[in-house]
């Protein structure tokens, strides 16, 4: 199944696999060589700690390479600007209730990220949001009830 990606998403886990496989794991293997010098293996607290670092960082590239195997790139630039809500856009919203307004970039799973305000496209933001056009209101289903957000602007770039 392809994944969905965005242009910016997809050179952030290149970035962050060919880190993993050019500074990481030579450092890890390195840590794992000094820490056998030490002696017994049993009981050598660094050794266990840079194996367990080595297991995180194989299984970590693994899956950047699964994903990135399978990624759908989707260039927002090149999309049909046609004034709907879609997978990479960014949407400006108002809270109905608190007049506070924020800004959203729909993205796929592996780029989303709340602190830079990148929502997941299978969170229930952006399920409410997707189709939708400005001036629109979308109903969302949160933990403390329905939250309700007027679309302010669409912005079609990644």
């Amino acid at each position: 199944m392809a994944v969905p990606i965005t242009l910016r998403g997809v050179e952030a886990l290149r970035e962050e696999l060919k880190h993993l496989k050019s500074v990481a794991r030579p450092e890890v293997v390195a840590a794992i060589a000094e820490a056998r010098a030490h002696g017994d293996l049993k009981e050598n607290a660094e050794y266990h700690a840079a194996k367990e670092q080595q297991s995180f960082i194989e299984g970590r590239v693994n899956e950047l390479e699964g994903v990135l195997s399978t990624a759908e790139v989707i260039d927002v630039s090149a999309l049909s600007q046609d004034g709907r809500v879609v997978f990479g856009v960014t949407v400006e919203l108002i809270n109905i209730d608190t007049e506070d307004t924020v800004t959203y970039q729909i993205v796929g799973d592996y780029e989303a990220d709340i602190k830079l305000n990148r929502v997941s496209i299978s969170s229930p933001i952006a399920r409410a949001l997707i189709g939708k056009e400005v001036d629109d209101v979308a109903t969302v289903q949160a933990p403390s009830g329905a939250i309700e957000y007027e679309i302010v602007t669409i912005h079609y770039h990644g």
